[in-house]
């Protein structure tokens, strides 16, 4: 081969190495995480849905890239943050940390795929008309909150079987508030409990309702499902502790920080099937094959350590159907 004719050859393979690396990357499908709390709280949920990627076969970086939006617990920038992602032209929309986040992906959209966790009953929620055969351009995975708040009162009602007076901790500006204020009223009525219902919208209020916890000797406090309260898990613990009352709380991430009881879904779990959802979904696969999936097992946790800070001694019978005792 002639000089001349080699480097012409060279010449043109180089120029056509940047057409080609930016054809794969084209070819790289973006998704879009959207998610109502903040990056520092949540992180370990954003790695579970990694994981569903991952074992969809899809890894971050490699054959995959991420949009991430974090609300920062401003609800108000949710749509502002779904229209981001639509206009990026994301494959699909991860729409997470609580029905919120499924709205405002909703309303941003009506032909990008949505994978939804959500907080409640998704046909109730007006997200999907049928769990089983979702239609339109969305499904996802529900954690069902506000039901299991009556389960959490009865499990201080056996914790605690002298106590008549229990706190419910709620922030009301959730979509689910309400449910779940009906709910912890309905089970209060019936085991015979007086229930003091406590908003707070705020960290100031916060602080104030743990000192009247303390005051007005509330037997126990039960604390809503919501992203304001799992983004506050530590101060949480902190306030329950210094006030010495009692708690459960809905995720086992509370009593992992050091709160006394937690029960509820796994939500590393619901986050890595959104993962699973949108990997398959990338591959192909319709939001409307995909059925609503609804938690199977429900996690019960007892953090020994901080009942013996407390002075608090478990029933056996409790501790016997603990998943977990955190020693």
């Amino acid at each position: 081969m002639k000089r001349r004719e080699f480097i012409t050859l060279v010449g043109g393979a180089a120029a056509s190495w940047p057409l080609a690396a930016r054809a794969q990357q084209q070819t790289t499908p973006v998704v879009g995480f959207l998610h109502a709390g903040s990056s520092s709280a949540f992180s370990h949920l954003a790695q579970a849905f990694r994981e569903g990627l991952r074992s969809a076969g899809f890894i971050e970086g490699q054959n995959l890239s991420i949009e991430y939006r974090w609300a920062e617990g401003r609800l108000d920038q949710l749509p502002r943050l779904a229209k981001e992602l639509v206009d990026r032209q994301v494959a699909v929309i991860a729409a997470t940390g609580g029905n919120p986040s499924g709205n405002a992906a909703k309303s941003a959209t009506t032909t990008i795929p949505i994978v939804f966790q959500a907080g409640s009953d998704p046909v109730e929620a007006g997200f999907v008309s049928s769990l089983s055969r979702p239609t339109g351009n969305i499904t996802g995975v529900s954690i069902i909150s506000p039901e299991l708040v009556a389960k959490r009162l009865e499990v201080l009602h056996e914790a605690l079987p002298a106590a008549r007076k229990f706190a419910f901790l709620v922030y009301p500006r959730s979509v689910i508030a309400e449910q779940e204020i009906r709910e912890v009223e309905a089970a209060a009525h019936a085991l015979g409990h007086q229930i003091h219902i406590v908003r707070v919208l705020d960290d100031k209020e916060l602080e104030v309702a743990f000192t009247s916890f303390a005051k007005e000797n509330d037997g126990a406090v039960i604390v809503a499902s919501d992203p304001f309260f799992t983004s506050r898990r530590g101060r949480l613990v902190v306030l329950a502790g210094q006030h010495s009352v009692p708690a459960i709380y809905p995720f086992r991430e509370f009593a992992q920080a050091g709160g006394l009881i937690s029960f509820g879904a796994n939500i590393s779990e619901a986050f890595r099937q959104v993962g699973i959802y949108t990997g398959r979904i990338l591959k192909g696969e319709k939001t409307n094959d995909l059925p609503v999936q609804l938690p199977t097992k429900f996690e019960f946790v007892i953090n020994m350590k901080t009942a013996k800070a407390l002075g608090f001694n478990f029933p056996i019978t409790l501790l016997g159907r603990a998943d977990e005792v955190i020693e």
